[in-house]
């Protein structure tokens, strides 16, 4: 067997077999095959596509390249939720008590942000004293003692993974459903969960720009899972408008208390409910409406947020901010953009206000930017409210006050106004799987 072979059968059009790619994903591990080997592979996948069987394979193996978290030790219900990336996606902050208060087991690994998305682990660094890092002694000690940790990457989880989308991101070979699907997949099964709720997200802010390419990325990623033996189900959801209201890291997290408070942005509890109810339904094979009915119980009752509470003081975070969200500070400059004409707003580009939010020091273009935590856009208005000339359209928030220009301009690109009423979107566009 030779890359040569497997370039040339891809080409064709034929699939490879499961022994050709445990084959190829032990090169792309050890650093046997050339990159422009892989490279070449990777254009003809893209070109032609891969089954299901394929997909599968290949996301087994990637999973297997590196470390693989065994949670069986943690009982049956261990359960996952991950996002495709979007802006003001703070959903983990509420669904991980949440579902913990329903009593899932969640042990959880999160990333950190890089562009117009935020990452979780960031937001958590808000929070003075949380720690993104415990040993493994310490993680598991505190999911059995609570039932929630969230802790960034490990180094080592699906190596295999990092060096393909390396090179994919230079190759123009990212937007291929399988190795999309390939590539979030492995790292979820290598992070050893049970059952795992999927939030793809689809709009101006995602990476999947159409509902039908939303659809079909959840259905290879629920088709992967459910070959792998877990229980996975995927929601198609909205982001054609930022999640909520904030973005940004400590903005967020203020927000996401909120919610858990019973206050807040409606769009966003209805997600976070929609999200852990499937968790939990998941988990231990309750209907999804009774699922629902026990999330929204288990939230407004305020023991969600007794749980935050008790999660964020065993990372060593100050639970301060659980009772009052001020306590995570507040940025030394803010500048409040004014509405510049009645009417409605019409549409919001959510990835283009991401990086206005990036801008003002919110996120990062490279890896080895610094973040200001208390950065970012709170939003006074979402796509299909009504609003008025001269009432707030959004606050920026900045530690420099030079940044405040270039990012309101950014923002007011972002955004139209109308004078139609343009109705209100659905949030959530289907449910794959089981």
């Amino acid at each position: 067997m030779t890359m040569y072979e497997l370039i040339q059968a891809k080409r064709r059009g034929e699939a490879h077999t499961d022994e050709a790619l445990a084959w190829l994903i032990r090169g792309v591990t050890d650093g046997s095959i050339p990159d422009y080997q892989l490279s070449a592979w990777l254009m003809a996948v893209c070109l032609r596509g891969m089954n299901a069987r394929e997909t599968a394979t290949m996301t087994a193996c990637m999973a297997a390249s590196g470390d693989q978290i065994d949670l069986s030790p943690l009982g049956a219900h261990t359960a996952d939720k991950h996002s495709t990336g979007g802006v003001g996606d703070k959903t983990t902050l509420i669904v991980a008590p949440l579902a913990a208060a329903l009593g899932c087991t969640v042990a959880k690994m999160s990333g950190r942000g890089l562009g117009h998305t935020g990452g979780t682990i960031d937001k958590l660094e808000s929070i003075s004293g949380f720690r993104t890092s415990l040993s493994p002694d310490e993680f598991f000690a505190q999911v059995e003692r609570i039932g929630v940790a969230v802790v960034g990457q490990t180094g080592n989880l699906a190596p295999a993974d990092k060096k393909l989308y390396a090179l994919r991101d230079v190759t123009a070979t990212v937007d291929s459903i399988p190795l999309i699907a390939s590539s979030v997949m492995s790292k979820k099964l290598a992070a050893g969960a049970q059952s795992i709720v999927l939030d793809v997200k689809v709009g101006s802010g995602a990476f999947m720009k159409t509902r039908e390419e939303g659809k079909a990325l959840a259905r290879a990623m629920v088709e992967i899972g459910q070959n792998c033996g877990r229980k996975i189900r995927a929601l198609v959801t909205n982001m054609d408008v930022p999640l909520g209201y904030a973005i940004g890291n400590a903005l967020e997290v203020a927000e996401a208390i909120e919610i858990l408070q019973g206050r807040g942005c409606p769009a966003l509890r209805e997600i976070c409910l929609a999200l852990a109810a499937n968790m939990y339904s998941l988990s231990f094979d309750v209907p999804a409406d009774e699922a629902l009915a026990k999330a929204t119980t288990v939230l407004d009752s305020g023991e969600a947020l007794a749980k935050f509470r008790a999660w964020i003081a065993a990372q060593g975070g100050d639970v301060a901010c659980a009772d009052d969200p001020a306590a995570l500070g507040t940025a030394k400059y803010a500048k409040v953009i004014e509405t510049p004409h009645t009417g409605w707003l019409v549409h919001m580009d959510a990835e283009r206000i991401g990086r206005a939010a990036m801008l003002l020091g919110a996120g990062r273009a490279t890896q080895d930017d610094v973040i200001d935590p208390l950065a970012g856009i709170r939003l006074a208005a979402r796509t299909g409210d009504a609003v008025t000339a001269g009432a707030p359209l959004a606050t920026l928030y900045t530690s420099d006050k030079t940044k405040l220009a270039e990012a309101e301009a950014a923002f007011l690109a972002a955004v139209e106004l109308s004078n139609t009423d343009p109705g209100i979107a659905p949030l959530i566009y289907c449910t794959v799987g089981n």
